[in-house]
């Protein structure tokens, strides 16, 4: 009997998470791409996209977490069969993503002195300025489309976020192909050309998430009063969702400094710690759908204070993320060179150069797939009951006091390099996913109600 529970969680993890899991992996194939395309334009170009899409995504993960809260309390309400308070939590969510995109916008529009004064190429840091000139403007649209993906994932219309992500994705190739190259009759825009294929895709994925909202779920009135505030929703997903945000701010930034402090070693160097980084990000999205459907399983659960199967779920999709963790380990250090090359135009003259750092940096990635599962699937079952100031706390603590100092000590202080610098970024990843799992397994279940829908629902 207990193994047929076992069973029915690992079925309904794989229903939800499988279509999350392939999204995620298209949304990043629209950064891959980016990464492959402009890697084969110019290796500078390469360098600048990897500084500058790290600033642009540190920035925008602080914000997504206003998204992500979104995902829990519209999961424990859908299954207390409130559509009124699933609409007011999502509403709110948007209103929160649009003012805080607007916010953050503006500063991306003169990043060009901050780089140099962080010690970068003060011409990769003109080249990084002219990607964020452009890309800043999809701050808003990108965070309305993770909040409605986070509204959609919660009432379980996972495969309309795969289809939408899909398309996006393979449009984005396309404007890609023609704007970076000039081919078609296009202008050859470089850098600025994957920005701009970017903005239009993302622009186009509201469109297309708005029109599913409003068509095939009718019944939550997903628009009704969208001009409203609703100050009790509002301030509820702002409490729930800034710790999931400075929570991000904490992982995102480790490995934004870690991009600003490889980029002090230098271009080759940063070029290699894109390409690495890419690999590793690719395989990290499966254990994100994973994370995403957890989350989804303990709101639902939460909903019905059901705390035996929320357990339950969590040992399965922990124990299905372990699984795909050491495939991953064993890949990367299997064939690191055939997965470094893809990225590398086979006439570039520093190829050799980029192999042997990139291979190097590979060997690293693979040392913390374990531990960055861990704390992910840890983070995503910890915000399905509601939980984020203290895996804040966990996560600035083992990220910050922890991982940077011993990056910075390794790569510089001791002469270590480029491999001492990832060597930190695994010491603060193993702490976080320790800390965060204790936190989850040793936690009894809690949850405050929101009061009922009122009128301006």
């Amino acid at each position: 009997m207990e193994l047929q529970r076992y069973a029915a969680h690992r079925s309904a993890i794989l229903k939800l998470g499988l279509p999350l899991i392939a999204s995620n992996m298209a949304q990043f194939a629209i950064h891959m791409t980016d990464t492959i395309m402009l890697g084969w334009y110019d290796v500078t170009a390469l360098a600048a996209v990897t500084l500058a899409s790290s600033l642009f995504f540190v920035t925008f993960i602080v914000g997504a977490g206003f998204a992500f809260s979104v995902t829990p309390i519209v999961a424990a309400a859908a299954e207390a069969g409130d559509e009124g308070q699933v609409r007011r939590v999502t509403r709110m969510g948007l209103w929160l993503s649009v003012i805080y995109g607007f916010i953050f916008t503006l500063p991306f529009l003169w990043a060009e002195p901050i780089l140099i004064a962080i010690g970068q190429d003060p011409f990769v840091a003109a080249s990084a300025q002219d990607y964020l000139t452009i890309i800043a403007w999809q701050m808003i649209p990108a965070l309305l489309v993770m909040t409605l993906k986070s509204y959609l994932a919660a009432l379980e219309h996972t495969v309309v976020i795969l289809w939408a992500t899909i398309g996006t994705a393979m449009m984005n190739a396309v404007v890609n192909y023609a704007l970076i190259f000039g081919n078609w009759g296009a202008p050859e825009l470089g850098i600025e050309g994957a920005a701009i294929a970017s903005l239009l895709v993302t622009l186009g994925n509201v469109i297309v998430l708005v029109w599913y909202g409003l068509s095939k779920l009718p019944q939550y009135k997903l628009m009704q009063n969208v001009w409203k505030i609703d100050w009790e929703i509002f301030w509820r997903v702002f409490r729930l969702g800034w710790p999931i945000g400075l929570t991000s701010l904490a992982e995102g930034g480790l490995f934004t400094a870690s991009a600003v402090m490889m980029g002090w070693i230098g271009a080759i160097e940063l070029a290699a710690h894109g390409i690495a980084i890419q690999l590793a990000s690719l395989t990290f999205m499966i254990h994100i759908g994973f994370s995403q459907a957890a989350t989804v399983r303990a709101g639902r659960a939460l909903g019905r204070q059901d705390e035996p199967n929320l357990r339950r779920g969590a040992i399965m999709a922990i124990a299905m993320s372990a699984v795909v963790a050491f495939v991953t380990v064993a890949l990367f250090l299997a064939i690191p060179e055939t997965l470094i090359a893809a990225f590398i135009d086979p006439s570039e003259p520093e190829k050799d150069m980029l192999l042997i750092v990139g291979v190097a940096l590979l060997a690293m990635a693979a040392l913390f797939q374990v531990v960055d599962a861990m704390q992910v699937m840890a983070l995503g079952l910890l915000r399905g009951v509601q939980d984020t100031t203290v895996p804040m706390i966990i996560a600035t603590i083992s990220y910050w006091v922890i991982g940077m100092p011993t990056s910075y000590v390794l790569a510089f202080t001791l002469g270590v390099g480029p491999v001492g610098l990832w060597l930190g970024l695994v010491v603060g990843l193993s702490f976080a996913a320790v800390f965060m799992m204790w936190r989850f397994w040793t936690r009894s279940v809690r949850i405050k109600p929101l009061k009922s829908a009122r009128q301006v629902a």
